[in-house]
């Protein structure tokens, strides 16, 4: 036996479950829904549904094992809640799962997928790995009936325990950031720095600090003197500007390099920005900063910053990931 609408006298709904919307409507003034469907009817509304012209209504008759949408939604997303997310009340049977503060989502792909494939159950997301802030929806959950199953939402429960949340926010650290800029060019003067005033911009965003910003010119040795000075000095990162190009007078990576960092890659497969290094001196990042951060809004750069910022090591094979969906206007 299922769940069922049925018709009953105004006078008898009282704490019962409404099966559709009610609609006012004053001319020139109100239309929309007096009541929304699974509102339960109570004795103060008797006289606004008689004002509408409803003296019989449709209510659900409920059997055990099934659900309202509003319940089977809050449901989904209080399974899938993990750390600094909240939930939104029902409307219109979806409930909204809302970052509590800055940070990087994390998204469980396949677990994603493995509850969207029960029937009739929507578990929408955003991306994994991105830059969300404070009060923005990052996910979605429903049922397509006004009443489900219960023994649908118990499957998306137990897919939810296995392993950590399905979804959560990773807040960034609050990191200082030390900027070596490269090239004779600027450390003579010739030309005028543009990195540091957009580096700062974009690490400001996140939530860190510029501990500093030096000029080493085109000489490997300072590069790697003014790198390792910044790491002396507690910095959390290291951002190397320019010299990333396979010309002579492009000292950067064989710089990093030398100095005995680990580098994940020099190069990716994205564009702007495949002349970008990964390296780690330890658990310190660095990064060699290829010139179109300068002049492009979205590079290889902007995808990694945030992910660093929240504390992630990058592997390779993050990198070589990127080639998929990675073209974008350059």
């Amino acid at each position: 036996m299922k769940s069922s609408l049925k018709e009953v006298p105004l006078s008898q709904a009282i704490g019962l479950v409404l099966a559709h919307d009610l609609t006012q409507v004053i001319p020139g003034k109100v239309k929309g829904p007096l009541f929304r469907k699974g509102h339960i009817v109570r004795e103060e509304d008797m006289e606004a549904l008689l004002s509408i012209g409803k003296e019989h209504i449709y209510v659900i008759e409920w059997v055990e094992g099934e659900l309202h949408e509003d319940i089977a939604a809050m449901r989904i997303a209080t399974a899938v809640q993990g750390s600094f997310l909240s939930l939104s009340e029902p409307k219109e049977g979806k409930v909204s799962l809302l970052a509590e503060q800055d940070g990087l989502l994390l998204v469980d792909a396949p677990r994603v997928h493995a509850i969207n494939q029960i029937e009739q159950v929507v578990l929408s997301t955003l991306k994994t790995k991105v830059p969300v802030q404070r009060g923005e929806v990052i996910a979605a959950s429903r049922v397509i009936p006004l009443i489900y199953p219960e023994s649908g939402i118990e499957k998306v429960e137990q897919i939810a325990k296995q392993g950590d949340p399905v979804l959560q926010i990773l807040p960034y650290r609050s990191a200082k950031v030390g900027i070596v800029t490269t090239g004779n060019e600027i450390a003579k003067g010739r030309i005028t720095d543009r990195f540091g005033p957009i580096l700062h911009e974009k690490v400001h965003r996140y939530g860190a600090d510029i501990l500093g910003q030096t000029f080493a010119g085109d000489d490997r040795g300072q590069i790697q003197q003014q790198i390792e000075s910044f790491i002396e000095q507690g910095a959390d990162m290291v951002l190397v500007t320019g010299g990333m190009s396979v010309d002579p007078d492009d000292r950067t990576p064989g710089a990093i390099m030398e100095m005995g960092a680990e580098v994940v890659s020099y190069g990716t497969p994205m564009l702007p920005g495949s002349m970008l290094m990964i390296a780690y001196m330890g658990h310190i990042p660095i990064l060699g900063l290829p010139g179109c951060v300068i002049h492009d809004k979205k590079t290889s750069f902007d995808v990694f910053l945030p992910r660093l910022l929240a504390g992630e090591r990058i592997s390779r094979e993050e990198v070589t990931i990127l080639g998929y969906g990675g073209l974008h206007s350059c």
